[in-house]
């Protein structure tokens, strides 16, 4: 089923949505997904989108860019309907499984392609029947943390992509998942993920999100992400879409004893993106990554708000998040690390970067510690400025016209969070767009494209 609904009142209007349409949420969804709904819409519809009243989204009032006309998709026949495409997507020299979903619902995986043995990738839904086990344990465990965002997800989500990497298994190709935005009219998505890497496993996933049309998109997604004793996980979240997508990007991630994670939000282009990136280390001797890089220009604004919960001693954080601003766009840094008392030994690093090309551009930056206990090591710490004068005399004297030398110096300030990036190829890739972008050209990809009766058209990464 698919719906056109007209939202301007928003609690009211969404209270609605959800009551009539409560029978096609819960049509063919797995039993647990279905149980977690009520309670969850009931915290939305107390808490409301969140406006910069709250203290959270004190930056980024969400309130005007979730109302309007949306066609929401209440089933994966209505989400695919008049889409008979086919998509390809593959950064040169890069060998990935890929899957692709359609405005949030399952669409297909590469049917030649060979996963690892008891390597599960799919269907939320499909994959919950046949591995209940994975799927009671796990889903809604992590996201249940009073967010109003993650619970509306709960409440409305039906499908996305089910990963599973069982115990001893390296995926060597990194896991794609490729998210297409499309339609003929407004839309409203909800996406929903679960990652399981269980215990001595290793997998890179990347989640790619590309608007192929030029109507409005509100994108809710949540990922939820579990790594067991000793595993390894890089999770790539890379947003590159049109002016006016809204997207509120939830990453939940819970770590266990020895595990390692490195996650990399690089907003390359959007219209209004905020970030939601909440890890616990949940057991001794844990290891988390946390970078992030966004590019804004025009009236673009990015909101990254993370929170590092060292829960149990002995585990080290690393964050860095860096921004480049131009034009009259504006950005948030939100950073929270806590280290709870019995934490201790605990290592935490924290950093937030910004560059600021015109007056009319602004940042708001706001690291915070909050220690519970006596032996750790902990250091956080934002910087504002603009383009090195110096910099930029000594790269002219030697003969750079100065846009090429402007050019230079914002590549080489972004140059420390793409090194971040594990996986060469991508990397390479990231690379070029971040220069085309600087470059001021509209940065697409030109290996992704959707091929369909209307002929073949890049998509805008």
């Amino acid at each position: 089923m698919n719906k056109t609904c007209r939202i301007v009142n928003l609690q009211d209007e969404y209270s609605q949505i959800y009551k009539d349409n409560l029978p096609f949420l819960k049509a063919g969804a797995p039993n647990k997904m279905n149980a977690l709904r009520d309670d969850a819409f009931e915290l939305f519809n107390v808490k409301g989108i969140p406006s910069n009243k709250v203290e959270e989204y004190k930056y980024t009032n969400l309130q005007p860019f979730f109302k309007g006309t949306f066609d929401i998709a209440f089933s994966s026949e209505s989400a695919i309907q008049n889409n008979d495409h086919s998509f390809t997507c593959g950064v040169p020299n890069l060998d990935t499984h890929n899957v692709f979903l359609i405005n949030g619902w399952f669409s297909s995986q590469d049917a030649t392609d060979k996963l690892p043995e008891g390597v599960v990738v799919g269907s939320i839904r499909e994959k919950a029947a046949d591995y209940p086990e994975v799927f009671e344990k796990y889903y809604g465990e992590q996201s249940n943390d009073g967010d109003a965002m993650a619970a509306m997800n709960t409440a409305f989500a039906q499908d996305g992509a089910f990963i599973y990497v069982p115990k001893g298994v390296v995926v060597d190709k990194p896991i794609q998942l490729v998210n297409i935005m499309i339609g003929e009219q407004d839309r409203l998505v909800f996406q929903r993920n679960l990652i399981v890497i269980e215990e001595n496993a290793q997998a890179k996933i990347m989640l790619c999100d590309h608007t192929m049309s030029a109507q409005k998109f509100v994108i809710n997604s949540l990922s939820e992400v579990f790594a067991a004793t000793n595993s390894v996980l890089d999770l790539y979240n890379i947003q590159n879409q049109h002016n006016l997508t809204t997207q509120v990007a939830s990453v939940y991630v819970n770590q266990k004893k020895h595990s390692n994670v490195l996650t990399n939000n690089l907003t390359l282009h959007s219209g209004i993106t905020r970030n939601n990136i909440r890890v616990t280390l949940d057991d001794e001797y844990c290891e988390s990554h946390v970078y992030g890089l966004y590019l804004n220009d025009k009236n673009q604004h990015v909101d990254n708000y993370s929170f590092i919960d060292h829960a149990q001693p002995h585990c080290e954080s690393f964050e860095l998040f860096k921004g480049v601003m131009d034009d009259s766009s504006s950005a948030a840094f939100t950073g929270r690390v806590m280290v709870r008392p019995d934490a201790q030994k605990t290592n935490a690093y924290q950093s937030n970067n910004n560059l600021l090309l015109t007056d009319n551009a602004k940042i708001n930056s706001k690291p915070q510690l909050e220690i519970y206990a006596d032996d750790v090591k902990c250091s956080h710490g934002a910087t504002v400025g603009q383009l090195d004068e110096e910099a930029m005399f000594y790269l002219r004297s030697r003969g750079i016209d100065e846009n090429e030398s402007r050019i230079l110096l914002m590549y080489a300030f972004a140059y420390e969070v793409i090194e971040k990036i594990r996986v060469e190829a991508l990397k390479e890739n990231i690379r070029s767009l971040v220069e085309k972008r600087f470059r001021g050209e509209y940065d697409k990809c030109d290996s992704c494209v959707i091929c369909g009766q209307q002929g073949v058209s890049a998509s805008c990464l």
